[in-house]
């Protein structure tokens, strides 16, 4: 059919998510490292138009809502010119430990996240 398959949208907010991560100073892999896990407890995506094989995205990011806890995370895929949106979806994540227990972020974590979210009035851009 020349169509991404649409399980490809989740992975792909998946990487706009990381990026926000890391361009706010906390990459997931040092959240790990210390022993945080960002675990999926809900996603949605809303397919709008179709990605093609080979077809530059770009994946727009940005930070809902965040506490010591949980995060949400809302996303675009759209063209690369901007001109078509072809999917919107948001997660949310529980934090947890590696005994899969909650467990609260360092304040320092959240500050940055919430600083990289009032940075800017535009969702973070990753291409994809």
């Amino acid at each position: 059919m020349g169509i991404a398959y649409h399980a490809s949208h989740i992975v792909w907010f998946e990487v706009g998510r990381s990026d926000l991560c890391r361009a706010a100073g906390v990459p997931y892999s040092e959240m790990e490292r210390e022993g945080f896990f960002f675990v999926v407890t809900e996603v949605s995506c809303r397919y709008l138009k179709p990605a093609y094989y080979d077809q530059e995205i770009v994946v727009r990011t940005w930070l809902k809502e965040i506490n010591r806890r949980a995060a949400r995370f809302s996303y675009e895929l759209v063209s690369v010119d901007g001109a078509t949106v072809i999917a919107e979806g948001q997660s949310r994540h529980l934090v947890l430990d590696r005994a899969g227990q909650r467990k609260a972020m360092p304040d320092r974590w959240v500050e940055a996240l919430r600083r990289i979210g009032a940075d800017s009035s535009e969702p973070h851009p990753d291409p994809a």
